[in-house]
């Protein structure tokens, strides 16, 4: 069962500023949510019923998944210290 994965404006913005090489670092994490949205080193937000966040070194990926519609929404895309601001 294969997701639908989508960018908020935010995170596409986000992903486009990072270097190449740090974009090649996060694309196949990135990717691969469309078949696993909740892979196991995947935290759930506090206070956010559909938000989670996965961690890849010192950057995170926030995203919404939804069951229902099979469709997963990457909100942020940020390094620690900025992500949740």
């Amino acid at each position: 069962m294969a997701y639908t994965l989508a960018f908020s404006p935010l995170a596409e913005r986000q992903f486009r500023k990072f270097s190449k090489f740090l974009q090649k670092r996060l694309k196949p994490h990135i990717e691969a949510l469309a078949e696993d949205p909740r892979p196991a080193e995947t935290l759930k937000v506090a206070g956010e019923p559909n938000l989670y966040r996965i961690r890849i070194g010192d950057y995170r990926i926030v995203y919404y998944v939804w069951d229902r519609d099979e469709h997963v929404l990457s909100a942020k895309i940020a390094h620690r210290r900025e992500v949740y601001r």
